[in-house]
């Protein structure tokens, strides 16, 4: 598999997947999920609520329509909240094996990743690319392209870094 970096918007990229760095309940909320949520348009939202009317659990995802981005799915990833005391580094990394077993399933070859809890929840910037990297370069799977969506210069650089 690739792994790229870009900065940008997740929601406009060229990929079958975007990966949202969703909460528990999958109702919306701030940074990626919000703006994943806005671009997607309520379809997202309704696929969200009829496919996952209890949420998801830290650490898992699940996939939904990607309503009116070019993208066909989301895969949706709860990431641990270090704000919240969950500092399990497994949970973290779990989302991006998880991210990649559904797209295994829906048969996605290009998926656009955020940096998972690295934002409102807390996650040191520096480990947050590691466990990404890490994960990505150590999971099997049929994605052809992870593309890493920086969002910013400063995070593009240590991503970039990094690869």
């Amino acid at each position: 598999m690739e792994i790229e970096v870009v900065e940008g918007d997740i929601t406009a990229q060229d990929v079958a997947a975007v990966v949202n760095a969703a909460n528990r309940a999958m109702r919306g909320g701030a940074g990626v999920d919000g703006a994943i949520h806005r671009a997607g348009g309520p379809e997202v939202l309704e696929d969200c609520r009829r496919r996952f009317p209890r949420g998801l659990a830290t650490g898992d995802a699940g996939w939904t329509t990607a309503g009116r981005m070019s993208a066909r799915w989301v895969i949706h990833v709860v990431g641990p909240n270090r704000h919240r005391g969950e500092t399990d580094r497994s949970l973290l990394t779990s989302c991006y094996r998880r991210a990649l077993e559904v797209a295994d399933e829906l048969g996605a070859r290009s998926v656009a990743f955020p940096l998972i809890s690295a934002g409102a929840y807390g996650w040191p910037k520096d480990d947050a690319v590691d466990a990404a990297l890490e994960t990505l370069r150590a999971t099997p799977t049929g994605v052809e392209v992870a593309r890493m969506v920086a969002f910013g210069r400063s995070a593009y650089e240590l991503i970039a870094g990094r690869l």
